[in-house]
């Protein structure tokens, strides 16, 4: 091999190298959550509070999420939140049909040769959670009603959206769905930042 077309394939392979180094920054950077302490510039507290709710948003929002919050009585599937395959219902309690139960495929954990996902209380969320396809100061004023999200005060929702392990699912979805927004934990504290401002929401 020549000296020139050696010189070439280096210089190549080093800007493909740093192509996807560039490319794994933004996607890092475009997936990660703000700490709840890069908001203290905003002096309002209603108004800082509603910005916090907003990021913590980008997790409420993402198809780890609306899936299984969905608009209607039907899951959805994978990041283009497809209409689940096979076709199931939520039932009366959000488990399924009597003859087609979520945990019929759904077991304690994702089952990766079939790409299944998986958890040990997988199911629906309660028909009054719902909120695919809302705006996020839809979804606030949706999540801080006891009547709309569970029965749940809302500090209450620091614990269920910061700990709870089938929330906790959404960053651990498995080959070929992407994971929710930044870490469960961060996630927690922003709903820890946003109840000490006084649970605020965005404009509708």
């Amino acid at each position: 091999m020549s000296e020139a077309k050696f010189r070439i394939i280096v210089g190549m392979t080093a800007l493909a190298a740093s192509l996807c180094a560039g490319y794994a920054a933004s996607e890092t950077a475009s997936h990660a959550l703000a700490a709840p302490e890069s908001f203290t510039a905003i002096s309002d507290t209603e108004k800082r509070s509603a910005a916090i709710f907003t990021e913590l948003g980008k997790v409420l929002t993402h198809p780890r999420c609306t899936n299984c919050h969905p608009a209607g009585d039907t899951p959805r599937q994978g990041d283009v939140s497809r209409i689940h395959q096979p076709p199931v219902t939520r039932s009366a309690d959000g488990h399924g049909s009597p003859t087609m139960r979520c945990a019929t495929c759904h077991q304690h954990g994702n089952f990766e040769p079939g790409r299944v996902p998986g958890h040990p209380e997988w199911h629906l969320a309660p028909r009054e959670m719902t909120w695919a396809g809302k705006t996020i100061g839809e979804i606030c004023e949706q999540i801080r009603d006891p009547a709309r999200n569970g029965g749940r005060k809302v500090e209450e929702l620091i614990e269920h959206i910061g700990k709870d392990t089938l929330v906790g699912w959404a960053w651990y979805p498995g080959f070929g769905r992407s994971p929710a927004p930044g870490t469960q934990a961060q996630a927690g504290a922003l709903v820890e930042a946003w109840v000490k401002t006084g649970a605020a929401c965005p404009a509708p």
